[in-house]
């Protein structure tokens, strides 16, 4: 059973996020994710939520999506980490600020980094063949 004051601290932390996404603020990638959204998100999904009577999502919604045209503008990232379970790669040598972490029990995870260093997006891989990541890292990275 949860306790009250758990409870209270996650009802906050709701209140606080809506707060913070009335006034416009962006949400990061990370909050995004733990509100439930995807870092690939687009803003045609949120006109949805009103079908499915989900419209106090909306507003969460807008501030976490990407408007199409921005989705398929060629971005590049300052760099990458990619965290797998296993396996050895010769792709950091490929790709311009690729990283490879290995985490044990993990599924594999792509994030993508700005020019600061921060997590810009997080993507699941987890059922990408080699040649997709290889790809989607040179359309995202600079080559060596």
């Amino acid at each position: 059973m949860i306790s009250i004051n758990v409870w209270r601290r996650c009802q906050l932390c709701k209140d606080l996020f809506r707060f913070v996404s009335a006034y416009g603020a962006e949400l990061s990638s990370e909050a995004c994710r733990e509100l439930g959204f995807s870092s690939n998100l687009l803003c045609s999904s949120c006109d949805l939520l009103g079908e499915f009577s989900l419209n106090k999502l909306q507003p969460d919604c807008r501030h976490c999506c990407q408007q199409e045209a921005q989705m398929e503008a060629r971005k590049l990232y300052a760099g990458a980490i990619l965290e797998v379970f296993q396996g050895e790669s010769d792709k950091p040598k490929m790709f311009k600020g690729l990283q490879i972490k290995y985490v044990r029990g993990s599924d594999p995870v792509l994030k993508l980094l700005d020019d600061n260093g921060n997590i810009a997006e997080e993507l699941s891989i987890l059922k990408w063949n080699t040649d997709s990541v290889e790809e989607f890292l040179s359309e995202k990275l600079d080559r060596i």
